[in-house]
Protein backbone atom coordinates (compact mmCIF):
# COMPACT_ATOMS: atom_id res chain seq x y z
CA UNK A 1 0.00 0.00 0.00
CA UNK A 2 1.30 2.98 -0.73
CA UNK A 3 1.71 5.67 1.57
CA UNK A 4 0.17 9.04 1.31
CA UNK A 5 0.95 12.76 1.91
CA UNK A 6 -1.96 14.89 2.89
CA UNK A 7 -1.44 18.74 1.71
CA UNK A 8 -3.90 21.10 3.51
CA UNK A 9 -4.11 24.85 3.02
CA UNK A 10 -5.22 28.12 1.11
CA UNK A 11 -5.19 29.21 -2.30
CA UNK A 12 -1.02 28.33 -2.65
CA UNK A 13 -2.00 24.59 -1.90
CA UNK A 14 -5.13 24.96 -3.86
CA UNK A 15 -3.04 26.29 -6.52
CA UNK A 16 -0.02 23.74 -6.42
CA UNK A 17 -1.35 21.25 -8.59
CA UNK A 18 -0.78 23.28 -11.76
CA UNK A 19 1.77 23.81 -14.39
CA UNK A 20 4.76 23.91 -12.15
CA UNK A 21 3.17 23.72 -8.69
CA UNK A 22 4.86 22.38 -5.71
CA UNK A 23 2.24 19.86 -5.41
CA UNK A 24 2.61 18.98 -8.80
CA UNK A 25 5.99 18.38 -8.12
CA UNK A 26 5.96 16.20 -5.07
CA UNK A 27 3.49 14.01 -7.30
CA UNK A 28 5.98 13.55 -9.65
CA UNK A 29 9.04 12.72 -7.21
CA UNK A 30 7.38 10.41 -5.81
CA UNK A 31 5.94 8.72 -8.23
CA UNK A 32 5.11 4.96 -7.51
CA UNK A 33 6.21 5.75 -4.52
CA UNK A 34 3.37 8.09 -2.45
CA UNK A 35 0.16 9.52 -3.38
CA UNK A 36 -0.18 13.09 -2.94
CA UNK A 37 -3.54 14.28 -1.95
CA UNK A 38 -5.07 17.59 -2.55
CA UNK A 39 -7.12 19.93 0.42
CA UNK A 40 -6.64 23.01 -0.67
CA UNK A 41 -9.37 25.60 0.17
CA UNK A 42 -8.51 28.94 -1.80
CA UNK A 43 -9.19 32.05 0.49
CA UNK A 44 -9.78 30.08 3.94
CA UNK A 45 -8.08 31.20 7.04
CA UNK A 46 -7.86 29.10 10.14
CA UNK A 47 -11.13 30.32 11.39
CA UNK A 48 -12.90 28.56 7.99
CA UNK A 49 -10.76 25.58 7.79
CA UNK A 50 -11.26 24.90 11.10
CA UNK A 51 -14.42 24.36 10.82
CA UNK A 52 -14.88 22.71 7.50
CA UNK A 53 -11.83 20.14 8.87
CA UNK A 54 -13.83 17.11 9.34
CA UNK A 55 -15.34 17.58 5.90
CA UNK A 56 -12.54 18.64 3.93
CA UNK A 57 -10.59 15.37 5.11
CA UNK A 58 -12.74 12.71 3.75
CA UNK A 59 -11.74 10.28 1.79
CA UNK A 60 -7.85 11.88 2.39
CA UNK A 61 -6.76 8.63 4.33
CA UNK A 62 -7.53 4.99 3.86
CA UNK A 63 -7.25 1.97 6.43
CA UNK A 64 -3.37 3.48 7.33
CA UNK A 65 -2.38 7.19 8.26
CA UNK A 66 -0.90 9.21 5.98
CA UNK A 67 2.94 9.35 6.10
CA UNK A 68 2.20 13.48 6.68
CA UNK A 69 0.31 16.25 6.46
CA UNK A 70 1.17 19.61 5.49
CA UNK A 71 -0.66 22.92 7.52
CA UNK A 72 -0.41 25.65 5.25
CA UNK A 73 -2.26 29.01 6.69
CA UNK A 74 -1.66 32.28 7.35
CA UNK A 75 -1.46 34.41 4.17
CA UNK A 76 -5.44 35.19 4.76
CA UNK A 77 -5.18 35.27 8.36
CA UNK A 78 -2.67 38.37 7.98
CA UNK A 79 -5.00 40.51 5.98
CA UNK A 80 -5.01 43.89 7.29
CA UNK A 81 -8.71 44.45 9.41
CA UNK A 82 -9.11 47.89 7.89
CA UNK A 83 -8.80 46.50 4.45
CA UNK A 84 -10.22 45.36 1.10
CA UNK A 85 -9.74 41.91 2.63
CA UNK A 86 -11.02 42.61 6.62
CA UNK A 87 -13.05 39.20 6.26
CA UNK A 88 -10.62 37.32 6.17
CA UNK A 89 -8.19 38.37 8.87
CA UNK A 90 -8.11 36.22 12.26
CA UNK A 91 -6.21 37.77 15.40
CA UNK A 92 -2.76 36.67 16.03
CA UNK A 93 -3.65 34.76 19.35
CA UNK A 94 -6.94 33.14 17.75
CA UNK A 95 -4.53 32.12 14.48
CA UNK A 96 -2.14 30.02 16.75
CA UNK A 97 -5.14 28.63 18.81
CA UNK A 98 -6.39 27.71 15.63
CA UNK A 99 -2.99 26.19 14.37
CA UNK A 100 -2.88 24.38 17.60
CA UNK A 101 -6.85 22.63 16.84
CA UNK A 102 -6.01 21.67 13.73
CA UNK A 103 -2.77 19.78 14.51
CA UNK A 104 -4.44 18.29 17.55
CA UNK A 105 -7.38 17.23 15.19
CA UNK A 106 -4.68 15.53 13.16
CA UNK A 107 -2.76 13.89 16.10
CA UNK A 108 -5.75 12.39 17.26
CA UNK A 109 -7.27 11.17 14.09
CA UNK A 110 -3.81 9.77 12.93
CA UNK A 111 -1.58 9.30 16.12
CA UNK A 112 1.45 8.12 13.61
CA UNK A 113 0.76 11.11 10.72
CA UNK A 114 3.96 13.79 10.83
CA UNK A 115 2.64 17.30 10.94
CA UNK A 116 4.71 19.84 9.29
CA UNK A 117 3.59 23.38 9.05
CA UNK A 118 4.23 25.97 6.56
CA UNK A 119 4.34 29.83 7.43
CA UNK A 120 2.82 32.58 5.13
CA UNK A 121 4.86 33.40 2.54
CA UNK A 122 6.11 36.99 1.98
CA UNK A 123 4.08 40.09 0.86
CA UNK A 124 5.31 42.07 -2.00
CA UNK A 125 2.84 45.40 -1.51
CA UNK A 126 3.10 47.50 -4.88
CA UNK A 127 2.01 44.01 -6.71
CA UNK A 128 -1.14 43.34 -4.12
CA UNK A 129 -2.28 47.01 -4.81
CA UNK A 130 -2.06 46.51 -8.45
CA UNK A 131 -3.91 43.39 -7.96
CA UNK A 132 -7.05 44.80 -5.60
CA UNK A 133 -7.01 48.44 -7.62
CA UNK A 134 -5.95 47.69 -10.83
CA UNK A 135 -3.77 50.70 -10.29
CA UNK A 136 -0.02 51.15 -9.20
CA UNK A 137 -0.73 54.23 -6.67
CA UNK A 138 1.59 53.93 -3.85
CA UNK A 139 -0.72 56.50 -1.77
CA UNK A 140 -3.07 53.23 -1.60
CA UNK A 141 -2.30 50.95 1.27
CA UNK A 142 -2.36 47.26 0.37
CA UNK A 143 -5.02 44.96 1.74
CA UNK A 144 -2.04 42.39 3.24
CA UNK A 145 2.06 43.71 4.37
CA UNK A 146 5.07 41.85 4.43
CA UNK A 147 5.24 43.19 8.65
CA UNK A 148 1.94 41.39 9.26
CA UNK A 149 2.73 38.49 7.04
CA UNK A 150 6.18 38.05 8.94
CA UNK A 151 4.61 38.59 12.49
CA UNK A 152 2.13 35.44 11.82
CA UNK A 153 5.10 33.58 10.17
CA UNK A 154 6.73 34.03 13.66
CA UNK A 155 3.67 32.63 15.26
CA UNK A 156 3.75 29.66 12.92
CA UNK A 157 6.93 29.05 14.50
CA UNK A 158 6.06 29.29 17.90
CA UNK A 159 3.63 26.95 17.77
CA UNK A 160 5.68 24.19 15.94
CA UNK A 161 8.06 24.43 18.46
CA UNK A 162 5.32 24.54 21.29
CA UNK A 163 4.03 21.19 19.77
CA UNK A 164 6.77 19.76 18.76
CA UNK A 165 6.10 19.65 14.41
CA UNK A 166 8.12 20.31 11.82
CA UNK A 167 7.97 23.63 10.18
CA UNK A 168 8.66 25.44 6.97
CA UNK A 169 9.69 29.30 6.74
CA UNK A 170 8.89 30.39 3.93
CA UNK A 171 8.74 33.37 4.62
CA UNK A 172 12.21 34.08 5.45
CA UNK A 173 13.47 31.20 3.00
CA UNK A 174 11.80 33.43 -0.10
CA UNK A 175 13.21 36.43 0.84
CA UNK A 176 16.81 35.02 0.84
CA UNK A 177 16.26 34.74 -3.08
CA UNK A 178 17.49 37.83 -5.71
CA UNK A 179 14.71 39.46 -6.51
CA UNK A 180 12.29 37.26 -4.80
CA UNK A 181 9.22 40.52 -5.13
CA UNK A 182 8.84 39.12 -8.88
CA UNK A 183 10.90 35.91 -9.64
CA UNK A 184 9.02 33.95 -6.55
CA UNK A 185 5.42 35.81 -5.96
CA UNK A 186 3.12 36.34 -9.15
CA UNK A 187 1.05 38.77 -7.75
CA UNK A 188 2.58 39.66 -4.38
CA UNK A 189 1.08 36.76 -2.77
CA UNK A 190 0.68 33.73 -5.06
CA UNK A 191 3.79 31.69 -6.40
CA UNK A 192 5.63 32.00 -9.80
CA UNK A 193 7.20 28.60 -10.90
CA UNK A 194 10.49 29.89 -9.16
CA UNK A 195 8.53 30.35 -6.40
CA UNK A 196 7.19 27.10 -6.37
CA UNK A 197 10.10 25.06 -6.47
CA UNK A 198 11.73 26.93 -3.17
CA UNK A 199 8.87 25.75 -1.51
CA UNK A 200 8.81 22.20 -2.95
CA UNK A 201 12.90 21.93 -2.25
CA UNK A 202 12.08 22.72 1.27
CA UNK A 203 8.87 20.27 1.62
CA UNK A 204 11.40 17.79 -0.16
CA UNK A 205 14.32 18.21 2.74
CA UNK A 206 11.80 18.22 5.65
CA UNK A 207 10.30 15.24 4.83
CA UNK A 208 13.43 13.26 4.32
CA UNK A 209 14.16 14.92 7.82
CA UNK A 210 11.44 12.58 9.22
CA UNK A 211 12.65 9.75 7.20
CA UNK A 212 10.68 10.34 4.00
CA UNK A 213 12.62 10.37 0.91
CA UNK A 214 12.51 9.07 -3.21
CA UNK A 215 15.58 6.93 -1.30
CA UNK A 216 14.22 5.18 1.24
CA UNK A 217 10.73 4.32 -0.23
CA UNK A 218 10.34 1.23 -2.75
CA UNK A 219 8.31 1.39 -5.85
CA UNK A 220 5.20 0.32 -6.07
CA UNK A 221 5.08 -2.77 -8.08
CA UNK A 222 7.63 -4.50 -10.22
CA UNK A 223 9.95 -2.21 -12.47
CA UNK A 224 10.07 -2.42 -16.00
CA UNK A 225 13.84 -3.48 -16.08
CA UNK A 226 13.44 -5.96 -13.13
CA UNK A 227 10.80 -7.91 -15.88
CA UNK A 228 12.47 -11.16 -17.32
CA UNK A 229 11.40 -10.50 -21.36
CA UNK A 230 11.97 -15.01 -21.20
CA UNK A 231 9.44 -15.06 -18.23
CA UNK A 232 7.46 -11.64 -17.85
CA UNK A 233 4.49 -13.53 -15.70
CA UNK A 234 6.95 -14.64 -12.77
CA UNK A 235 7.61 -10.87 -12.04
CA UNK A 236 4.07 -10.89 -10.91
CA UNK A 237 4.04 -13.81 -8.82
CA UNK A 238 2.38 -15.78 -11.41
Amino acid sequence: MRPRLVLFGDSITEQSFGSGGWGAALTDRFARQADVVLRGLSGYNTRWALKVLPRAMEGAADAADPAAVTVFFGANDASLPDQAQAHQNVPLDEYQSNLRAICGYFKERWPSTAIILITPPPIYEPARIRDIYGVDDPSRQAERTNEAAGSYAQACMAVAKELGHPVIDIWTKMQEFPDWQTSALSDGLHFTPTGNKILFDEVVKTLASIGFSKESLPSDLPLYHDIDPKDPMQAFGA
